[in-house]
């Protein structure tokens, strides 16, 4: 058989072999998309006519046209091929670049979010608000399987050569990941920790102390909110572009004026608006940083999620000096709930290490040994490429719902991965009052004030699309478009 794998260099300069003709007939056919020279409506060449343009097999075309349509942009209809879809996102225009209030903020925002939080947990309610995909997405039956053989064949050894920075093969299972996305990583510098939330912890327990000032984005993770309150520390939000992220012009003045000890930021799909900092950008952040000697902490737990062909760049791969302290977990793309994380510390990976010693001692062995197993041969590419899939099909369907059932004046954040959906809504429209409106109909919304310091962004939700759009979830998105529209009319 034909191998459709080649070779393609990256604009950085970088060979990556993941790259394929497939993605290649996709790209192609997505600019034709994009330039309208392929319109709404329109059909698409067959397997077989494809084949004969191009010269390729009848799986690669195949393969990119499945590609498109987890896109969301081509369908199939039955017995007729495929054909352009009408194009979401365009009858709602993407909200505006963000305008925090410039001083630094002392936090006291954790009986609110808690508040907020206590609202999603009951499974009776439509989960629109969560802050995790459906569990039902996951190999978590083979993942079990894993789990049971380590437990049966663990090491007593282990139970102590295993504390931080972990277990060795896991380790270098990462290592393999970030070189295959074009980053050089050591297993030396890498820590396991118990989720992306204790190493964040970590993080910044290692570089700041209480009362120090850090960067953080306008809209932000509440997560990080939280535990900058509980190390005493003071926040400066930084404005954000809903589509690129971080506003760079923003940040470079605040570091000249503050004296800014880390920036904790979200670049690859930010929770809450699903923004993505273009490689440019990131490298010029990097070198930002690195000129005023300020770390950088990168929450990044939905890179694996992306919808495009290529993994976006990953900033490790353009860190020469260690600034970077990488943090990510396996609970938001394969393994919820084993709680599974780690930080690419860099020049601070001792420091983080030390840090992980005096405060858990140690991430559960028998889950590590389990999820280096998975990662050796458990197929783990297979399942991401299914779930990407899955996902972009489930962000289509919800940007349809908001979009057929939503009053004019909404505004929509069109993500490239990851699951959520940013709303701004009309200024009138009382997001708390929309959160208890919704709630006593049995849905759950985030409203946008628990995603900022000040508790700003009072006419914005956040939506999850990582659950299938049912009829329940259908019904859900109409009531709340209902709910708007009558505040709107009070």
């Amino acid at each position: 058989m034909r191998s459709t794998r080649r070779l393609s260099i990256r604009q950085d300069g970088c060979y990556h072999p993941s790259m394929t003709l497939y993605h290649d007939l996709a790209d192609k056919t997505a600019a034709l998309i994009a330039d309208g020279v392929l319109r709404p409506g329109d059909r698409l060449p067959s397997v077989r006519q494809t084949c004969r343009i191009h010269g390729i097999a009848p799986v690669t075309v195949t393969q990119a046209y499945h590609l498109l349509e987890s896109r969301g942009l081509i369908e199939a209809r039955p017995k007729s091929g495929y054909f352009v879809r009408a194009r979401l996102g365009q009858r709602l225009p993407e909200p505006e670049m963000t305008r925090p209030v410039g001083h630094s903020t002392q936090l006291e925002v954790s009986d609110f979010i808690f508040e907020i939080l206590d609202s999603v947990k009951d499974p009776a309610v439509v989960p629109l608000g969560s802050s995790f995909p459906s569990p039902w997405l996951y190999p978590l039956d083979k993942l079990g399987r894993f789990l049971a053989a380590a437990a049966r064949h663990l090491d007593p050894l282990s139970t102590v050569t295993d504390l931080p920075p972990g277990n060795d093969e896991l380790r270098r299972q990462l290592s393999l990941r970030y070189l295959a996305h074009g980053a050089n990583v050591s297993p030396q510098e890498i820590v396991i920790t118990s989720g992306a939330m204790e190493g964040l912890n970590l993080c910044l327990q290692a570089v700041t102390r209480p009362g120090d000032l850090i960067a953080i984005e306008s809209p932000t993770f509440y997560a990080g909110l939280q535990a900058s309150e509980r190390l005493g520390l003071k926040v400066i939000e930084i404005p954000t572009h809903p589509r690129e992220g971080i506003n760079l012009m923003a940040l470079e003045d605040a570091l000249r004026h503050h004296p800014i000890k880390a920036c904790l930021f979200m670049l690859n799909f930010a929770n809450p608006t699903g923004s993505l900092v273009p490689d440019a950008r990131r490298r010029a952040l990097v070198e930002l940083l690195d000129r005023h000697d300020v770390p950088l902490i990168e929450d990044d737990v939905y890179a694996e999620l992306h919808f495009g062909p290529q993994v976006p760049l990953c900033s490790k791969a353009v860190d020469p000096n260690g600034r970077v302290m990488h943090v990510s977990s396996f609970s938001k793309c394969l393994a919820p709930g084993y709680r599974i994380g780690w930080v690419a510390a860099g020049r601070y990976a001792g420091l983080i290490q030390r840090q992980k010693l005096s405060t858990s001692l140690a991430t559960t062995v028998p889950v590590q040994i389990a999820m280096a197993d998975y990662l050796k041969q458990g197929g783990y590419e297979n399942h991401l490429r299914h779930l990407r899939r899955v996902l972009a099909t489930q962000e289509a369907a919800l940007v349809d719902a908001v979009e057929t059932h939503f009053p004019e004046g909404t505004r929509l954040a069109r993500p490239l991965g990851g699951y959520f959906l940013w709303l701004e809504l009309p200024r009138k429209v009382d997001a708390l009052l929309l959160h208890r409106q919704a709630l006593a109909q049995g849905i759950s919304i985030a409203p946008g004030p628990i995603f900022s310091a000040k508790r700003e962004f009072g006419n914005c939700i956040r939506l999850n699309f990582g659950h299938p759009l049912e009829t329940r979830q259908q019904e859900a998105v109409a009531t709340l478009g209902r709910l708007v529209a009558t505040q709107l009319q009070a």
